[in-house]
Order: C-alpha cells, then structure tokens, then sequence
C-alpha cells in the first residue's frame, strides 16, 4: 500500500467511524506550563525584593540618621502584615468575580466577594492564567507583592513623624478600603469598574502607584510638616543605601512589568525591554533638568528619575513600544524634577520622601501616556485605534483614583486622629523615631 492510499484510508475510516476519532482524542485536561510557572516564581521573588530589601534601603538612606530603623521597620512590619491580610481576605476582595457582569454596575463593580477568603479552594493543583497556565498559589502570591508594596510605598510621605501604632492599623484599614477596591476594579476581570470601562493599566499606575502617591499627600497634609521643615536642614543621612535601594528597584521591577504578562513570552520579552528603555530615560531626564536648574548634577537626582522612570512605565509596560517608552521616560524624569523640588516648594507641603512628586505624579504621567503610545500607530501593541477616546479613558481613571483615594485616606486619618493620635511628640520627633518607638539605634558608635 502507498503512503497516498494508505493517508486516503486513514480518512475514510475517520468519516466512517467518527467515534473512533472522538475516543482516540479525549478532551485534554489543562496542562500547567513548567517553563512560565518558572518565570513567574522568579518575577513573585524580583517583587518582593523590591520591598525589603530594596525599598527600605532607598527610603532609609534619605531620612536622617535618628530614624533610619523606624524606616525599615514599617517596611518589615507591613509586608508582613499586608501579606496575613491577603491571604485573609485581600485576595478574595481583588480578584473574587462572584456578582460580576459585562457592561453592569454594582457593588461586585467595586468589590469583589468573599467566595476566596482564606484562600478557599486553593489546592496545589489548582491552576491559572491566560497566556499560559501556573500553579493560582503563584498568582496569589506574585500579586501579594504588589499589594505589599503599594502602602509601603505611602511612608515615604510622612516619614520621621508617625507613631507606629498608628501607622500599623492606617495601612490595615487603606489596604481593605483602598488598594484591594482599586485592584478589584482594575484589574478584577470583566464587570469591573474600571476593567469595563477600557483602562489600560498593565502593571499598577493607577493601582499601586498614583493610588499610594495620592495617600501620601493626603497623610503628610494631615499629619503635618516636620518639626522644623522647611528652615532646618534634613538631609539625607546615607546616599549610599539609598543609590543601592535604586538599584534593587530597578533590577526588581523586572518582576513587577515583565512578571505582568503572567507568561514567558513576547509580551514579557517587549515589557522588559520597554522599562530598561524608559528607567534609564527618566534617569538622565532628571539628571539634566537638575544639572541646568541648579548647576550639578546629584546622586538623590538620579536615583529619585530611576525610580519616576519605573513608575511612569508601569502601565503601559505591556502596550508600548520602544521609542514610546524612551517619551515615557524622558516626560517622567524632567516633569517629576519639577513637581518634587519646585512644585514642592511653592506650595509648602512636606512629603518627606517624595511619595507624591515620584509615585503620585509619574503615575499619572505614565497612564495618560499609555493611551497615546499603546496606539500601533505610534509603534505601540495594543489595540487603540482612536488616541483621543483612550487618552479620555486613561484621564477617567486617573481621575476616579485619585478623587476616590483621596477621600477615602483621610477620612480612614481624621478618624485614628480623634480615635488614638497619629503623630509622635515633640520630644519624640526630636529625639528620633528610633529610640522613641522602637528602642534602638541604627548606629552605636
């Protein structure tokens, strides 16, 4: 028999037997892809190491000496209880789709169910993702990172004043009321608020880094400036740290963008390339603007446009291309210069840290943008065909995070405020958070 007669009586007996064919080829069960379950518990790693150590070096390097470890203690203490927390109910509140419906409005629009409180029904063979399929314990615990990282993010605004007591039960209650709604809402699938209304946010603008820059303006408004500020010098005590916390950051949120495409794949390969592009654009944007504003160039300036060239990118790390990032990251670099030293100053508020001029405002940069450049007609891969409709779609959601956030964070404030004080003495402030709150030294010489 030829291979011609022998592939003609394959078909035949395929037409006439179509049960055979059926039985031959079950219905395959899903089938967990070991090359991107592996890609993701690196990305899961790369984030957390953009908190501790990363983000408590970076913001430990900048206050001054007497509260270095109050620092890095909020850092320790949040990711650990930000992490009981979603495990509890935060992951449920995020990503619970239980009530949800295209096109309709209502509370599961805004926040998710309890149907995975606890981490109900989660077995080690239960299985996730789009692009490819993981183990859900990984994507649990990839987006635990971002949501320990987003409020710690807040204690740049008003470090060196805080009581801790308080600052523990704050970020408590903003990560229930707060962050888990916006990454419900964003990033909660079909029926979410945002999701529905087109929001393009591919690794956290609007959800981790507009809505911890907005809590900590309000936080350091209603806290109050410093004892001293602006007339007392508070510089930095240890750039050092604080260069090898940017560091950390930028290697780290390699996990954070690439990690987003929840696959190893070309999205991943394109988001990795795009935040290189943009980080090291923002970098030199703000190097320059403060070499021609103030005649030298510094080490908190280049670190500070590292970090605002992270930002910026984030949501838009999945759709733009690379001259986009390159914009992307020059626009964030030179604009947050502006708004953490002039703006800063003009209007006389003290963000001790530059949670707001950074996170806050190279968040919104970076989100409006994205609906520019995600355009394929500007070299971008997503699916805008009409800039103009996309920019209004990007404005809607800046907006609704920051009016949304901001109300919710101070009322969350005003209300520990009248229940146990948020701020430390006089004495204490003076003293240093670090022997007043924690009994210690970071230095012992």
């Amino acid at each position: 028999m030829t291979l011609r007669q022998f592939a003609g009586l394959g078909a035949l007996l395929s037409l006439a037997l179509p049960g055979l064919a059926l039985a031959a080829d079950p219905v395959a069960e899903p089938v967990l892809n070991s090359g991107d379950t592996a890609w993701m518990l690196t990305a899961t790693a790369l984030v957390l190491f953009m908190t501790i150590p990363g983000l408590a070096l970076f913001y430990g390097g900048m206050v001054r000496s007497k509260n270095i470890l109050s620092v890095m203690m909020q850092c320790f203490a949040i990711t650990g209880l930000i992490s009981i927390l979603w495990v509890v109910y935060g992951y449920s509140i995020a990503f619970d789709t239980t009530g949800m419906e295209a096109g309709v409005v209502n509370f599961n629009s805004f926040f998710g169910g309890m149907g995975k409180a606890f981490l109900a029904g989660i077995t080690p063979s239960s299985i996730t993702g789009a692009a490819a399929l993981f183990p859900e314990a990984v994507f649990v615990t990839f987006q635990m990172t971002f949501a320990i990282i987003t409020p710690a993010l807040i204690v740049g605004a008003f470090a060196e004043r805080m009581k801790f007591s308080a600052m523990l039960i704050f970020m408590g209650i903003w990560f229930t009321l707060v962050y888990a709604p916006i990454a419900h809402m964003v990033w909660g699938g079909v029926g979410g608020l945002m999701w529905d209304w087109g929001v393009l946010d591919f690794a956290g603008g609007t959800v981790v880094h507009i809505n911890a820059g907005v809590a900590g303006l309000v936080a350091c408004l209603v806290l109050g400036k410093r004892k001293g500020f602006p007339t007392t010098p508070m510089a930095p005590h240890n750039l050092g740290y604080t260069l090898i916390g940017a560091a950390m950051l930028w290697v780290g949120w390699f996990g954070f963008n690439a990690g987003s495409a929840a696959a190893a794949n070309g999205t991943a390969g394109m988001a990795m390339l795009v935040t290189q592009i943009a980080t090291a654009a923002a970098a030199l944007g703000w190097m320059f603007a403060e070499w021609l504003t103030h005649g030298k160039p510094s080490a908190l300036g280049i670190a500070s446009g590292v970090v605002a060239g992270l930002v910026a990118i984030t949501p838009a790390a999945g759709t733009v291309g690379p001259m986009g990032a390159l914009i992307i990251g020059l626009a964030a670099g030179v604009i947050c210069f502006f708004c953490a030293t002039s703006l800063k100053r003009k209007l006389g508020y003290d963000d001790s840290l530059d949670a707001f001029g950074v996170h806050g405002i190279g968040g919104i940069v970076g989100a409006i943008l994205t609906g520019v450049f995600a355009a394929p007609a500007l070299g971008g891969f997503g699916t805008v065909t009409d800039i103009g409709a996309q920019v209004w779609i990007q404005f809607k959601g800046v907006a609704f995070t920051v009016i949304y956030t901001a109300i919710v964070t101070f009322i969350i404030l005003k209300v520990l405020d009248a229940v146990m004080g948020l701020r430390v003495t006089e004495e204490e402030e003076s003293v240093g958070l670090d022997l007043a709150q924690h009994n210690e030294r970071g230095y012992n010489l």
